[in-house]
């Protein structure tokens, strides 16, 4: 299905950096995490793929995410945004950016 540019610049894409990260207990596939979005925006949102990664693994990672999703419940946490991820046989690869990116960079 094919969507409008207007409809894709509605999208706040930008570049997070994963701050913390902690397994939900009773979750063996998502995790709880805290990211960067620059200028003092912290978010909590859920990352999927515990049974992949650790959640120190997490820490540390440059990804893309998107800003302007509307808050989601899930285990009892309210994520605040999603992370972008590239899906192969239902394992999350994240999307990230080469170099040194700051958090809070707006994709365009």
């Amino acid at each position: 299905m094919a969507i409008s540019y207007d409809d894709f610049a509605k999208l706040d894409l930008r570049v997070a950096r994963i701050t913390a990260a902690e397994p939900i207990p009773g979750k063996s596939r998502i995790i709880k995490g805290v990211i960067d979005l620059g200028d003092g925006d912290t978010r909590d949102v859920i990352i999927g793929g515990a049974q992949y990664y650790a959640p120190e693994d997490m820490v540390g990672k440059t990804v893309i995410a998107i800003a302007n999703l509307e808050p989601k419940k899930l285990a009892g946490v309210e994520s605040d945004a999603m992370l972008l991820a590239a899906d192969i046989d239902d394992r999350p690869f994240w999307l990230t950016v080469s170099g040194d990116v700051p958090p809070g960079t707006m994709i365009k």
